[in-house]
């Protein structure tokens, strides 16, 4: 039976998204804001779950409905069926987005589905569902758009941004599913050798890795939100993973490079926990000031946007990155994440493509710069010969 999904993702990657749920076995799918409605069985929202890269959250709606007050949501939700997903010993949560002038309070808005619940289970059995935050057996999604109230079933449970392959504490600055979407945006498939010169905890070379092997995101987690639903399907979601394509070795080498020792050790530690480590090359290195030529590599950097550093040092580091790609990689790709539109023209190339993406609450521009060898002049007069 075919039902309706909707699969949250970051600003600026909804197309991306569409394309991989239809290549994951969407029937169709609806482009929205920060998401992507697409249609299925239960057997799909599994393989979403597990093989999507750039999926946040895959929910399944259940009630719909309209309200201009509080007290209308709360009858609304009571009336409905809770015991076909919960009963009185399970725990829930509700996790609440609304934007509407007439709720402007999300907490209250929440407040008011979870006591409706409750409520109902109490006059109904005389017990009732507790709520707990941290790996309840229930996760709902309430999204309130103006008068339009949806709630959903979250069954991913934690985000899956979450991969599962983090060990301990780490800082992270980008999100895996922003830093999959990165490495899909520059169009890299795996046929060209990859760098990341400026890697960090090493998230972008780990998804570039996992794409060029076919590893799908989501086999290192422990939990997702439907395994504890009434209706759960072991069985099929076994099915689902056996039919998944069987990881493959990478055809191109994959690098990662950063001057800070710790952030090397930290990236090795977390593709030797991911069997990875044979599949990416990592090594200390200052990228403007050691580095060595590799001519037709796409490069995915995320460096330092201003944070940490002032604008004198932040322009020195952008002119050496443009620097380094112009004479050091001939032929090459490079797309640069910046939230600095000052530090970026400190690039000193043409940039040939932008998206917008966002980093957080930072919105930022992401950059493709092409280099070629010899001049301009050069590269227009052989182009033209072409």
């Amino acid at each position: 039976m075919s039902e309706q999904f909707h699969a949250k993702t970051l600003k600026g990657l909804e197309s991306l998204l569409a394309d991989e749920l239809r290549g994951l076995g969407a029937e169709r799918t609806e482009i929205g804001n920060r998401g992507v409605t697409f249609y299925g069985g239960r057997a799909l929202m599994y393989r979403v779950n597990v093989a999507s890269r750039l999926s946040l959250r895959v929910l399944l709606p259940i009630l719909r409905f309209e309200a201009s007050d509080p007290e209308t949501i709360y009858r609304r939700v009571k009336r409905y069926d809770w015991s076909r997903h919960l009963n009185n010993k399970m725990t829930f949560v509700i996790d609440a987005v609304v934007h509407s002038h007439l709720f402007t309070n999300s907490q209250y808005v929440a407040l008011k589905v979870k006591d409706a619940i409750v409520d109902r289970f109490r006059e109904q059995t005389r017990l009732r569902p507790s709520v707990r935050k941290e790996r309840p057996d229930l996760r709902i999604n309430l999204h309130v758009a103006g008068r339009n109230v949806t709630l959903s079933l979250d069954s991913s449970g934690e985000s899956l941004h979450k991969r599962g392959y983090r060990k301990g504490p780490f800082d992270a600055p980008l999100n895996e599913v922003l830093a999959a979407g990165m490495v899909m945006l520059t169009g890299w498939e795996g046929k060209r050798p990859f760098l990341d010169p400026m890697c960090g905890s090493g998230t972008l070379a780990i998804e570039a890795a996992m794409i060029a092997t076919g590893t799908p995101p989501g086999i290192f987690r422990d939990h997702y939100g439907f395994e504890t639903w009434p209706d759960f399907d072991p069985g099929l979601l076994e099915h689902v993973v056996r039919q998944l394509p069987e990881p493959k070795e990478a055809d191109v080498p994959i690098r990662a490079r950063d001057s800070d020792p710790g952030a090397v050790s930290l990236t090795r530690r977390q593709l030797k926990s991911m069997d990875l480590d044979h599949v990416v090359e990592v090594k200390q290195s200052d990228f403007t000031v050691a580095s060595t030529p590799e001519p037709g590599t796409t490069l995915v950097i995320n460096p330092p946007y201003g944070e940490r550093l002032n604008d004198q040092d932040l322009d020195k580091l952008y002119a050496g990155i443009g620097s380094t790609l112009k004479h050091q990689y001939p032929g090459s790709e490079a797309w640069i994440l910046s939230s600095s539109t000052e530090a970026l023209k400190k690039i000193g190339l043409r940039p040939s493509a932008r998206h917008v993406l966002y980093n957080g609450a930072l919105k930022c521009q992401f950059m493709q710069y092409k280099t070629f060898s010899g001049t301009m002049k050069e590269h227009k007069s052989k182009k033209m010969k072409e």
